[in-house]
């Protein structure tokens, strides 16, 4: 019975918080709308912390939105009865977990090992992300990778005309 009272008041919250970003969202969404169709900018100073001002709601608007997404994943998770379960391994996600991130599908140690090898598969031993190490054409010994760089060998053009 436990288990279903924290399942309730789980979805509840989930419930509660897809809500206010719904909300947030489109408030976001209707306030950039207006916004832009009252463009008018004094000078560079001002276009300067509009430009930024936008790409920071901008970049808010994605992070609720990602957020959001995870919060209905969880939802339908609960609908079809596999909440609570790390949808890499199986195992059971720790009721704590579950507490402090609602919409988490992945058990504590998927996602350290997800975040251990930069992986957004979260897939254990195998990462989705470009491993840098690797780019180079030739492969470099130890000797190598340790010569310190130094910036005055590259030749940098710091005029206004750019040649």
């Amino acid at each position: 019975m436990a288990r279903k009272d924290a399942l309730i008041r789980l979805h509840s919250r989930l419930v509660k918080r897809r809500d206010a970003l719904r909300k947030a969202l489109s408030g976001d969404l209707e306030s950039l709308s207006e916004y832009a169709s009252t463009f008018e900018v004094g000078d560079t100073a001002d276009a300067a912390v509009d430009t930024a001002n936008d790409e920071i709601s901008t970049q808010l608007a994605e992070i609720e939105s990602r957020e959001l997404e995870q919060i209905e994943n969880a939802l339908r998770r609960i609908e079809q009865g596999m909440y609570g379960s790390c949808e890499h391994c199986g195992g059971k996600i720790a009721e704590a977990r579950l507490n402090a991130l609602p919409y988490t599908s992945t058990c504590i140690e998927c996602q350290r090992e997800s975040e251990k090898f930069g992986s957004s598969s979260g897939l254990r031993g195998y990462s989705s992300a470009p491993r840098w190490d690797k780019l180079d054409d030739k492969r470099s010994d130890d000797s190598e990778r340790d010569t310190p760089i130094n910036l005055s060998d590259f030749e940098m053009d710091l005029s206004e005309t750019g040649r």
